[in-house]
């Protein structure tokens, strides 16, 4: 594949020149042109030069939605530093242990996070904080991003990375053990840019609404990098809530591209919105990620907003993160699409054979949206990229026209009495039961069985669960050994930051049980 742009930077150069009055970024009453945006990323790239950052440096971002998330990224860049976006709703220990695993010398933050950061002095390389927002601690340690841009002035960095260098370094989610930085380079993100494009109509005249948290994969590339791809703007909201801000920036900023997760989605599905904004909205695509959206949450969504597009698409970390989407022009329900092109996508057993259409197994992706590798990770980097495939760790499925199904993830395969239960199909059922607002179905160890499947259910609010009428539903679905053996009632599923529920904690919970 042939890309127009080397790097990050080269996009942001190539249209503020020949748009310069053009808005790239909305944020509350203000916007920041392409040209305004230019001159801020090459004032804080000449900062980072004399703060001795070079090529290949590691600076991380720890930093709510804002305008200098957008610099900080083009910033870094610029100058061939790897920029390492952090969880945000981490904690101090584990925000350190990222730093040290990537030997960050530079961290971006919000004066929001101080609490978090402030420890992070003396047990991490970090020799420099810059501030976002009001922080008043300020010595040749800290600084604030507006002094940097009241003290010096932009200067033009000719050196820029190259296509196949490290851009950036994405720590997974950590849903077993400590989280893993996927090494992304700028071929890796620019793919996605350029084949998301190509199956879709995206313009220099959409603009994108940001209000998931930037250092998520899918963010960071479908909504922060691919719009200055294409030369289009976006509106960015700090906070998800409360919802109604979201509501008004779109109608106000005349959004055209909606990206979110399925909770969201789900919500909206259910929501009473105002009939003016119903009529006045703009929005041509929705576009969801990060999570499998369930069958009823699609067809309460379409049947809703039925001028736009919902586009499910799937991917991971590790492939910067899209692999494939349902293209507009055909879509069928609960499938995430062909793969994107330039991607190939393969099911294969447990012996790496690939497996003909239909079958169930192991989802093996290769292209240039695999990642480089770990970081300080050798040998996990072996045991998932094998001969260019990386290997997904998720099960599904190919039709005959290439479109994929997501089954389950592999290591949440339920094994009892040597029949596979896969917990997805189970879900998908209980949530299509009244008054569920989502499920989560683990195995529990069982002596006979080996494993048992176990559900989790969380109420819609102020809803209740009739778990023996939910039982006889199952039986008449379901066949018998597919029925959880418990089924519980749970306040709020625990989620990451992008409602990815945490299974690991709950299967936890039932260990603990066992135990005690």
């Amino acid at each position: 594949m042939q890309y127009p742009f080397r790097n990050f930077y080269e996009m942001l150069e190539h249209h503020a020149k020949r748009q310069p009055k053009r808005p790239a970024l909305l944020v509350e009453n203000r916007t920041l042109t392409y040209s305004r945006l230019k001159k801020k990323v090459d004032t804080l790239a000449r900062f980072l030069e004399l703060s001795d950052i070079k090529k290949g440096d590691r600076v991380a971002i720890f930093m709510q939605n804002s305008k200098e998330f957008v610099i900080s990224i083009f910033a870094i860049t610029k100058i061939g530093a790897v920029a390492v976006p952090v969880n945000t709703f981490l904690k101090s220990e584990e925000v350190a242990y990222i730093l040290n695993d990537c030997g960050a010398r530079m961290l971006m933050a919000s004066a929001e996070q101080k609490e978090i950061v402030e420890p992070l002095w003396g047990n991490t390389p970090i020799e420099r904080v810059v501030w976002e927002g009001e922080y008043e601690a300020l010595d040749n340690k800290n600084i604030r991003f507006d002094e940097i841009f009241e003290i010096l002035e932009s200067h033009e960095h000719m050196e820029y990375p190259e296509i196949d260098d490290l851009a950036i370094i994405i720590y997974t989610s950590g849903t077993t053990g400590n989280p893993k930085g996927a090494m992304l380079s700028y071929r890796n993100i620019l793919h996605n840019c350029k084949a998301i494009g190509e199956l879709t109509d995206f313009t220099k005249r959409d603009r994108f609404i940001v209000y998931l948290p930037m250092f998520h994969a899918f963010t960071l590339t479908v909504t922060v990098i691919m719009p200055i791809y294409y030369g289009a703007s976006y509106v960015i909201v700090r906070k998800i809530m409360p919802f109604s801000n979201i509501i008004k920036q779109i109608l106000f900023k005349r959004v055209t591209m909606f990206v979110g997760v399925p909770d969201v989605y789900n919500a909206l599905s259910r929501a009473k919105l105002p009939w003016y904004f119903m009529w006045f909205q703009k929005i041509r695509y929705f576009v969801s990620g990060a999570a499998p959206l369930s069958e009823a949450t699609i067809k309460r969504f379409t049947s809703k907003f039925r001028r736009a597009k919902l586009l499910e698409g799937y991917g991971l970390s590790e492939c910067s993160p899209v692999v494939s989407v349902n293209p507009p022009w055909k879509q069928k329900p609960l499938s995430v699409g062909p793969a994107i092109p330039g991607v190939e996508i393969k099911i294969v057993d447990e012996n790496m054979l690939e497996l003909p259409a239909g079958e169930i197994g192991e989802i093996i992706v290769k292209g240039d949206n695999v990642m480089q590798g770990y970081l300080n990770r050798p040998t996990a980097t072996d045991e998932t990229i094998v001969n260019g495939w990386l290997l997904t760790g998720d099960m599904g499925y190919l039709d005959e026209e290439g479109f994929l199904f997501i089954v389950d993830r592999k290591k949440d395969l339920i094994i009892s009495r040597g029949i596979n239960i896969y917990p997805r199909e189970i879900e998908e059922v209980i949530n299509g039961f009244d008054g569920v607002k989502a499920s989560a179905v683990v195995g529990m160890p069982d002596e006979k069985s080996g494993e048992v499947p176990v559900a989790f259910i969380e109420p819609e609010e102020g809803e209740s669960v009739d778990l023996k009428r939910l039982r006889v539903y199952l039986k008449e679905k379901l066949a018998n050994f597919k029925i959880p053996r418990e089924m519980r009632i749970i306040d709020e599923l625990p989620k990451n930051a992008t409602g990815k529920v945490l299974k690991r904690l709950l299967k936890e919970r039932l260990r603990e049980e066992m135990r005690g």
